[in-house]
Order: structure tokens, then sequence, then C-alpha cells
């Protein structure tokens, strides 16, 4: 994992994502759906239909940066539609990207993102 730099938040897009978007497409859908800045430091992360597929972008001063995860067996355990942009720690976003050992989630979001702790 790419260490990252202090005060970096980590930002989850409910629901679901086109997983053909790259780089300029999400960062039109952050602006526009999750009204926040794709070129401000901040890590955005998106889930495909299926669940499998994990894409993160980020803006590290330099360039654009995107990231990709995909599962061979499972799912990503992911906020519902109606919770809007729910926001993680980057040892939380380690834990999905290296271990990915996630329980069936429960419905509420609150228990499931907190399954992701260390």
């Amino acid at each position: 994992m790419i260490p990252l730099p202090a005060g970096v938040r980590v930002w989850l897009a409910t629901g679901h994502t086109d997983m053909r978007k790259g780089f300029p497409s999400l960062a039109l859908q952050v602006q526009e759906i999750l009204h926040r800045d794709p070129l401000g430091g901040h890590l955005f992360c998106f889930r495909g239909r299926r669940g499998n597929l994990l894409k993160v972008i980020w803006h590290d001063g330099q360039g654009a940066c995107l990231f990709t995860k995909r599962l061979e067996r499972g799912r990503f355990i992911w906020p519902s539609p109606t919770e809007g942009v729910v926001t993680i720690s980057s040892a939380q976003l380690g834990y999905l990207f290296v271990r990915n050992r996630l329980a069936a989630p429960t419905g509420d979001v609150a228990t499931d993102v907190g399954r992701m702790r260390l």
C-alpha cells in the first residue's frame, strides 16, 4: 500500500459506479455528485455493480493516480445508496485492499465499516 500523507481522507461513493470510467470521468463524478474537489489530495473510492471491483482515484499533487482492485472471489462491503458519502480511515482502506476478510454486510453501515478496523 502506498503511504498516505497525514490528514488525507478516504471517501466512499455509495451505490455502484460504471467501472469503464477512468480518472477524468470519476473526477467529474466526485465534483458533481459528491461535491468534493478531486484534486484536493483526498482518496475517492468507487465500487462496480457486481461488487468485486474497486477503483480509487487520488491526486498526489504531482499527477492523477487511479488504483484498481478486482476480487477473484467475494465482494467488497459497501454502504447503501441512501447513505450518501461515507468516509473511512486510511487503515480501513488498507484492510479492504490487503486483507479483505470482511463478514457479510449487516445492512448497518456503521457496523459494516467498523468491521474494517485492523
